[in-house]
């Protein structure tokens, strides 16, 4: 089972939205896809996804990025063939 909010890095304050601490996987769910107010889509909180996304992959992590309506479908796809 996944783990929420699961804090992947000690130093930083870095949160994944979904994790599989053993195998080391995780999902962000990327929110405000089409929205020009959105932190994730804004020039400074892009780059600060890129500076976390780019740790943890340094850190041995695989990470799977959705939009929220990813969640259901090809989120689970891809997880089906990432986990098992």
């Amino acid at each position: 089972k996944p783990e929420a909010e699961y804090r992947f890095d000690k130093t930083r304050r870095w949160r994944f939205d979904w994790a599989w601490p053993k195998k080391k996987v995780a999902v962000e769910q990327e929110g405000g896809v089409w929205s020009s107010h959105s932190r994730h889509t804004r020039g400074a909180g892009f780059l600060k996804d890129c500076e976390k996304y780019n740790k943890a992959v340094l850190l041995g992590w695989r990470i799977l990025r959705f939009s929220p309506q990813q969640m259901a479908g090809e989120a689970i796809r891809d997880l089906k063939e990432i986990l098992l």
